[in-house]
C-alpha cells in the first residue's frame, strides 16, 4: 500500500475513463499496469423524440461521479488526494451523431449507434464508396440529414463523436483515435489516416447539396496510439473534478472508442486475434491477415487503435432481454421470501442453463430491442415463441436466453467463417462472462472457437484506455503498441479457456436454424407493435 500510495502521491498513476452505454467507469492503474483504484456511475440512454439519446449534460454528471468515486476510493485505500496523474484517456460507445456550430452549441440530439435510421445513406454511401457504411457510423447519420433536408447540416462546423466530444472539453484538441475515427469515416491503414479517395467522393456530394464545408472541415483529426493529443486545461479539470482537487497540465491521450479499448483489454491487437465484448451490446472484432473478398453489409471495417486493418461484426442487443428476465425471477425469489444478491441471482440462473438440453428443447426468442442490420431487421420488439410440444423448462428458459444474446453475432461470424477468415482464439470480456465459465461456454458452442477470459476481464474498456494513456507517456522510441502489450503488460497475464463443446455445438446449430426461420416473426411483431 505504502508504494501505491507514493506512487499516486508522485502523480506517476495513469486514468483511463469510459462512457459505456449503461455505465461510466474511471480506473487508475499504477506503473505495473494493474487497477490500483476505481470508481463509476451508472446510466441509461433515453428515448426521446423517436430517438435513441443521451443528454450532454448527463454525460458531465456521469464523469464527474464517476470520478469522484474514484477519487474517494483512492482516499479511503491510500489515505492520499488525488491531485494529478502521469496521464489520462478517455473513450466512449462507438459511433453516432454530435454535430456543431461555430459557437460550440450542439445542433440536434446525440444520436447514438442504436438507432437504425440511417438506411438509405449507409446504402447509397457503401455503393458509392465500394466500402460498407454500417448505419451507425457518424458519416451515415449526416448523410441521412443531408437526404432528409434538415436545416440543421447547414450550420455545421464540427462533427465527433461520445468520446471526441468529452477529450474536446477537456483539452480543446479536436481529435481522435485512429479506431475511433475508423467508425466514423473509413480510414486508410496504409496512410493511418481517412480515405483521400472517399473524403474526395464525399465532397462532391456536399458541393451538389449545396453545403458549405468540406468533410476535412468539420471531422476531428485523426491520432495513432501513442500520439499526443494535448493536455487537460484548467477549464476541463474543473469540468471532470468540480472540487478543484485535480490539477490541469496533465498529458491526454488520443480519444477512444470502446471497440478498440476492448482490444487493447484483451490484448487482441494482432492478426489472427480477436476479442468479444459481451454486455448491452455485443460485437467481435477480428484483425485480419488479408482483406475479406468483398463489401458485405453485416461487417464494420475497423482498425485497431495501432491502425490495423479489424472487421467488427456488430449487434445492437445482447444482454437487455436476458437482465429483464433475471430481474423477473428476481422478484418472485423475493416474493417467496428468498434472500439473493444480484450476484447470486445470476449465478443460479446462469448455471441453471448449463442443466438444459443442448437444442433448448425447442424453445426460441428474440433479445432484440432496436433493429438489426445484420439480420435485416428495422426495429426490435423482444419475444419468446415455442411449439406446443416444446421442453418449457427453467433451464431450457435461461439457456434460450443467453443463445438468443449472441445469436445475431452468430449469424454474422458464419459469414466470416466462408471467407476463411482463421483465429486461434477470441478473449471475452463484458458482462456476460461474469459467471465463471457459464458464458464462455456458450460462446464457444455457438461459434466454433475457443473463448478465453482474462483475469483483468472485469475492468474491461476503462482499462484499456488506461494502458493506451500508458503507453503515450511510457513507450520507447520506436516501441510499437503490439510489443508494449505483450511485453510490459501481458507477459505474465494468466488466462482461462474454454474449448468448443462438440455437443453445444450441435444444440447452437439446431437453435440458430429455428431462430433464423423465426425472423419473419420477430419482423411481423415490430410491425404490428409500432
Amino acid at each position: 500500500m505504502t508504494h501505491i500510495q507514493n506512487v499516486i502521491q508522485s502523480g506517476d498513476a495513469v486514468l483511463g475513463i469510459e462512457l459505456g452505454s449503461t455505465r461510466i467507469k474511471a480506473v487508475l492503474i499504477g506503473p505495473n499496469h494493474e487497477p490500483v483504484a476505481s470508481g463509476s456511475h451508472d446510466w441509461e440512454n433515453r428515448w426521446e423524440n423517436n430517438m435513441w439519446t443521451y443528454r450532454l449534460e448527463d454525460v458531465w454528471t456521469g464523469l464527474q461521479s464517476a470520478y469522484a468515486k474514484l477519487a474517494a476510493d483512492v482516499m479511503e485505500k491510500y489515505e492520499t488526494p488525488l491531485t494529478r496523474v502521469k496521464a489520462m484517456g478517455f473513450s466512449g460507445m462507438m459511433h453516432g451523431y454530435l454535430p456543431f456550430d461555430k459557437d460550440g452549441n450542439q445542433l440536434v440530439e446525440f444520436r447514438t449507434y442504436r438507432n437504425t435510421i440511417t438506411e438509405q445513406a449507409a446504402a447509397q454511401l457503401t455503393e458509392r464508396f465500394g466500402f460498407n457504411i454500417p448505419q451507425r457510423w457518424s458519416i451515415a447519420h449526416i448523410y441521412q440529414a443531408i437526404l432528409n433536408g434538415e436545416e440543421h447540416v447547414n450550420d455545421i462546423a464540427f462533427l465527433t463523436t461520445l468520446a471526441g466530444y468529452v477529450h474536446w472539453q477537456l483539452t480543446g484538441q479536436k481529435v481522435l483515435g485512429v479506431g475511433e475515427a475508423s467508425g466514423v469515416f473509413p480510414i486508410d491503414s496504409d496512410s493511418g489516416d481517412y480515405d483521400s479517395k472517399m473524403v474526395s467522393q464525399f465532397d462532391g456530394l456536399l458541393k451538389e447539396h449545396g453545403l458549405p464545408y468540406t468533410l476535412l472541415q468539420i471531422l476531428p483529426e485523426v491520432k495513432n496510439a501513442g500520439d499526443s493529443a494535448g493536455t487537460l486545461t484548467s477549464q476541463g479539470a474543473k469540468l471532470l473534478d468540480p472540487t478543484g482537487t485535480l490539477q490541469a497540465g496533465i498529458p491526454v491521450c488520443p480519444p477512444e472508442g470502446d471497440a478498440g479499448t476492448g482490444m487493447v483489454a484483451t490484448n487482441s491487437i494482432t492478426p489472427r486475434t480477436g476479442n468479444v465484448s459481451a454486455g448491452t451490446t455485443v460485437f467481435a472484432m477480428i484483425v485480419l491477415e488479408q482483406p475479406i473478398s468483398k463489401v458485405y453489409i453485416q461487417f464494420s471495417p475497423v482498425t485497431t487503435p495501432a491502425g490495423r486493418p479489424v472487421v467488427m461484426v456488430h449487434s445492437n442487443t445482447c444482454t437487455s432481454d436476458l437482465d429483464a428476465w433475471v430481474r423477473v425471477f428476481g422478484e418472485m425469489a423475493e416474493a417467496a421470501g428468498a434472500k439473493l444478491t444480484k450476484p447470486e441471482l445470476y449465478d443460479l440462473l446462469y448455471f441453471k442453463a448449463l442443466e438444459a438440453d443442448a437444442d433448448c428443447g425447442g424453445l426460441v426468442s428474440f433479445n432484440n430491442y432496436s433493429g438489426e442490420p445484420v439480420t435485416g431487421l428495422d426495429g426490435g420488439r423482444p419475444l419468446f415463441v415455442r411449439k406446443p410440444d416444446a421442453k418449457l423448462t427453467l433451464a431450457n428458459f435461461m439457456r434460450v436466453q443467453l443463445y438468443s444474446s449472441i445469436a445475431t453475432l452468430k449469424i454474422g461470424m458464419d459469414i466470416l467463417d466462408k471467407e476463411n477468415v482463421t483465429l486461434d482464439k477470441l478473449t471475452g470480456h463484458g458482462g456476460l462472462f461474469k459467471t465463471k465459465g457459464v458464458g464462455q461456454k456458450i460462446m464457444a458452442g455457438a461459434l466454433g472457437v475457443p473463448v478465453a477470459v482474462m483475469e483483468t476481464a472485469g475492468e474491461g474498456g476503462p482499462w484499456g484506455m488506461a494502458l493506451l494513456a500508458a503507453y503515450m507517456v511510457n513507450k520507447d522510441e520506436g516501441e510499437p503498441l503490439e510489443a508494449y502489450l505483450q511485453n510490459r503488460v501481458f507477459a505474465d497475464a494468466r488466462e482461462d479457456i474454454v474449448q468448443p463443446d462438440p455437443i453445444d455445438q450441435k444444440g447452437y446449430a439446431a437453435f440458430i436454424e429455428r431462430y433464423k426461420a423465426c425472423l419473419p416473426v420477430e419482423q411481423a411483431a415490430v410491425d404490428a407493435l409500432r
